[in-house]
């Protein structure tokens, strides 16, 4: 079986209605960007109509308003068209287990599914950057002084930061254990073993 390298996958984040798709939440946003060999090739960014009034605790927090979702194409659509941008690709996101959730439902809706790998940045990070403060996009963008591509809570600004903070970590990784080619399997591993281990783990990557 071919692996795949980490600094190639889709990094994705998910604008929503709440925390729960199980519950009736919905996607709004969607914002992701395809790296290939540690760089953006690629960027997909769609508006999508939840079928009903958002609140207005989401429009001020994500700055999307039911003014904008007018008009907009329905979930269904939106998510047809990802799954193709999404095809053969694993995925990155920020606290993943929450885009992950929503990414099934909506796919589920739009009869579609994914079948690749997905790898939390925030976990990862934990790991790998244990000096800082906190491990939220924000705090880690300043904290690894990335660049900050747009507003924070919306998808595609979101993404790309995301993709800049998984970037960093490959390089640090690189930096500071030699290793020349990191596969996104074992940042999927390392990013679910005790964060005491880490350096263990890859001193042990490091020597194969």
């Amino acid at each position: 079986m071919q692996r795949n390298l980490a600094d190639s996958v889709v990094v994705l984040d998910f604008e929503t209605t709440g925390l729960s798709p199980e519950h009736g939440d919905r996607a709004i946003e969607i914002g992701a960007v395809l790296l290939e060999n540690g760089r953006i090739v690629d960027r997909f960014q769609r508006l999508m109509n939840p079928g009903f009034r958002i609140s207005r605790f989401i429009e001020g927090y994500t700055g999307i308003t039911n003014e904008m979702l007018k008009g907009q194409a329905r979930c269904e659509t939106v998510m047809a068209e990802f799954s193709e941008f999404l095809s053969g690709r694993n995925i990155v996101a920020h606290n993943a287990s929450f885009d992950r959730r929503f990414l099934d439902a909506e796919l589920k809706r739009a009869n579609r599914a994914f079948e690749g790998g997905c790898c939390c940045s925030l976990l990862l990070s934990r790991r790998i950057y244990q000096d800082a403060p906190n491990h939220k996009l924000r705090t880690l963008v300043a904290h690894a002084a990335l660049p900050q591509t747009g507003s924070f809570h919306r998808a595609l600004a979101d993404a790309e930061m995301t993709a800049h903070l998984w970037l960093s970590m490959i390089g640090r990784i690189r930096q500071h254990y030699g290793i020349p080619a990191i596969f996104f399997d074992q940042l999927t591993e390392l990013s679910k073993i005790d964060k005491l281990y880490t350096h263990r783990y890859l001193t042990a990557l490091a020597a194969e």
